[in-house]
């Protein structure tokens, strides 16, 4: 960095407050999209994390009895401001990751969405009675907050699974210490502000920044956390599995996908193949649901390839501050030479790229990849099984119902599927049969509050989004009372 470049400051949120990291440490954070620098990030040191423990565990016990109404209401306000202030969350989120501003306003409000959403659910955790075990005894359960929690976001939707995260743990009672990733922390502590302003108390939320291998790990690892969520790849996520077992931590895991797409041949080819233009190159294929698979049957197979690469031909990709761009940028150079490879492998085994295949020569800065069709893709390539996590799509024939049942289970994720068919009854079987944790029929959307979001196999444990996943930040406890004016005497003394 230019000694005379003076960049934005980003401190950690300890306790309350806006405060710088003792570590001395520091990293630059760029645009994705122009890679210029935009701010400079205090990286946190083990102290700083002990602090940001420490400050969470102090204000549990408060935290925790607070009125289930009032954490309503704070929820509530914070989705209030979130919506006034999406524009301007919306363009600092695209200037850091590089997505169109358009995407990111809708990310944004759907976060809002999902605050208001969990401070309805605050007021409706409760136990139940229990039928009497014996005479003279009163049973009953009731649900309480786990503790505190360490909460570990990804770089490719920042704010909104800050929001997913944070907002079910909050109304549950729970005290956070949030790690945004270290590509994207901006909106992460606009968050932290936004909910101080609508009455989070001191230390109820903590913010820390630093990349995984230390920060990430501290916090996983710390005897002050009881519980670790954490979204992003399945190999971390199998490590932060391994390095929470030593002390029994709590866990929620939203990990990789290779979402299959799997279409039959009664359905509008075209009206089906749109939409599965916007099922992948969403977020330039930096999802975790991208339905990276598609699977079409064999009489339509040649006619459904030919109406996708023209629909994804037409796709706009560059200036993510533009209304008409379509797919932004990859989140950094590495990524794109990841996907790259990818693709070249793919191609050197024999693969035929049908539509892209290369970097976005028309923009020299940034990381910009073509969205990128591969056909000739067999259930044996690397690209079929793998996540690439970009702009790549592979489309692969199927001669039967049963076939696309297999092709559709062949890989070891299992977070996302959509079928397409005007054959409801065939739908709703093949919804039944495949592995994962949802399933869209003739639909391209994937995540909406009051719905489970979560995978099965090596795509992770757990749900968020329902009101069911309050039940990962509470702990269920039973109490037996005797209710009779006389002590139990088992022994007969």
């Amino acid at each position: 960095m230019s000694a005379t470049l003076t960049l934005p400051q980003t401190p950690l949120w300890i306790d309350g407050a806006a405060v710088p990291a003792t570590s001395g440490q520091s990293l630059t954070v760029s645009s994705s999209a122009t890679e210029d620098l935009i701010a400079e990030l205090g990286v946190a040191g083990k102290d700083d994390v002990d602090r940001a423990v420490a400050a969470a565990r102090k204000a549990f016990g408060r935290w925790a009895t607070t009125p289930a109404g009032k954490r309503t209401r704070i929820l509530n306000k914070a989705a209030d401001l979130i919506r006034a202030r999406a524009g301007e969350l919306a363009e600092l989120e695209s200037r850091n990751n590089g997505k169109p501003v358009a995407h990111c306003k809708g990310e944004i409000l759907s976060g809002a969405e999902v605050f208001e959403f969990f401070a309805g659910a605050a007021t409706k955790i409760t136990g139940e009675t229990v039928p009497a075990i014996m005479p003279g005894t009163l049973s009953l359960t009731v649900k309480e907050p786990i503790g505190v929690c360490a909460q570990i976001i990804p770089w490719n939707y920042p704010f909104m699974m800050a929001s997913w995260k944070l907002a079910p743990a909050l109304a549950a009672g729970c005290c956070i210490v949030l790690k945004p990733s270290e590509l994207t922390p901006l909106t992460a502590m606009k968050l932290a502000e936004i909910l101080a302003e609508a009455g989070l108390p001191a230390g109820v939320l903590n913010v820390v920044h630093g990349p995984g291998e230390t920060v990430g790990n501290w916090l996983v690892t710390h005897p002050g956390v009881d519980k670790v969520a954490f979204t992003g790849g399945t190999e971390t996520g199998r490590a932060i599995m391994a390095a929470a077992a030593g002390r029994l931590k709590r866990l929620t895991l939203e990990l990789g996908g290779k979402s299959p797409s799997v279409v039959f041949a009664d359905v509008d080819v075209e009206a089906v193949a749109a939409a599965s233009v916007h099922a992948i190159f969403y977020s330039a294929g930096q999802s975790c649901e991208a339905r990276s698979r598609i699977l079409v049957e064999q009489s339509v197979h040649d006619r459904f390839v030919e109406a996708f690469v023209a629909k994804a031909g037409k796709l706009v990709v560059g200036d993510p501050t533009q209304e008409v761009t379509h797919v932004g940028s990859l989140i950094s150079a590495e990524h794109l030479a990841k996907v790259d490879g990818f693709v070249q492998r793919a191609v050197a085994a024999g693969v035929t790229v049908a539509l892209g295949g290369k970097r976005a020569e028309a923009h020299a800065k940034g990381h910009f990849y073509l969205p990128t069709v591969l056909t000739g893709v067999t259930p044996e390539h690397e690209v079929f099984k793998q996540e690439v996590f970009g702009p790549v799509v592979t489309i692969t024939p199927f001669a039967s119902e049963a076939e696309a049942l297999k092709l559709a289970n062949g890989t070891d994720y299992g977070l996302f599927a959509s079928v397409w068919t005007r054959d409801l009854a065939r739908g709703l079987r093949m919804a039944q049969g495949i592995s994962s944790g949802g399933v869209g029929i003739n639909q391209p959307f994937t995540a909406f509050s009051g719905l489970p979001f979560g995978g099965t196999k090596q795509s992770g444990l757990g749900r968020e989004l329902s009101v069911r996943s309050l039940d990962a930040y509470l702990e269920e406890k039973a109490i037996m009372a005797n209710t009779t004016d006389k002590v139990f005497n088992p022994f007969g003394l």
